[in-house]
């Protein structure tokens, strides 16, 4: 595997290529991304060059660069993750006929919580989350609930690292942390009240497959007031019911 002078693999630079766009910076110039991506501009040029080839990014008219259609080809195909929204659309959707702001689907990787599906209402209260963003796990009613239920070494390493505030109300005091998990675990289902915007609160309910493991967080943000806990209900009923309807048919690891 070519190294750079640094050290970096082939395969680590292009990632970090790849992982130089987000919701907010959706085209890049190539500037931009040897910036972000932590490369030569000359290594940047070469590599995206190469990757335009393969359809995986685009360069339009104005020569900024896109992720490709290829790469959404690929990725398609057999994402866990796509399967997993497809059996929870229907939930989804009588979910958000009933709650009528906000109502989405998270998966954990890693040290986060990636959210696979997001459903919203005009005039629904503020909400930061996209499809296909990121928040770390303490931080978000999802993230709560598959870090309660996740493995203990990852429980560990969250508590070990810095806890980023998003507003004064997030937790990021590991032994309050802790405690919280706890309390996640004990009521089934978690409630940040202002944790990432004063204004909206998460909650959030976890989704088992049939054999009981916890495969994904099925969540609403609602305004931040007395009637937030209400959705407790309505979440747990759509979350068997999505639960019934995987059927060990998806998996996330």
């Amino acid at each position: 595997m070519a190294r750079s002078p640094s050290g970096d693999s082939m395969v680590a630079r292009i990632v970090r290529v790849l992982e130089a766009f987000d919701a907010g910076a959706v085209s890049l110039t190539t500037q931009e991304l040897a910036e972000r991506a932590r490369l030569p501009r000359s290594t940047a040029s070469r590599l995206v060059g190469q990757l335009v080839t393969f359809g995986l990014l685009h360069r339009d008219g104005s020569r900024r660069i896109r992720v490709g259609v290829r790469m959404w080809e690929l990725a398609a195909r057999a994402s866990p993750a796509l399967a997993l929204r497809e059996v929870a659309m229907p939930f989804m959707e009588d979910l958000q006929t009933v709650i009528g702001q906000h109502t989405q689907l998270g998966v954990r990787d890693g040290r986060e919580v990636l959210f696979v599906e997001r459903l919203s209402a005009r005039g629904a209260v503020i909400n930061i989350t996209r499809v296909a963003g990121r928040l770390p796990l303490h931080a978000s009613s999802a993230g709560l609930v598959l870090l309660a239920n996740g493995p203990t070494a990852v429980q560990e390493a969250v508590l070990a690292a810095p806890l980023r505030a998003y507003t004064d109300a997030t937790v990021t005091d590991p032994a309050a942390l802790r405690r919280m998990l706890a309390q996640v675990r004990h009521q089934d289902y978690a409630l940040t009240a202002g944790f990432i915007d004063p204004a909206a609160t998460g909650v959030a309910v976890p989704v088992r497959d049939p054999r009981g493991r916890v495969v994904a967080a099925l969540a609403v943000v609602v305004p931040n007031d007395d009637e937030a806990r209400a959705s407790v209900g309505v979440l747990r009923t759509a979350a068997r019911g999505l639960g019934r309807a995987l059927g060990g048919r998806v998996t996330i690891d």
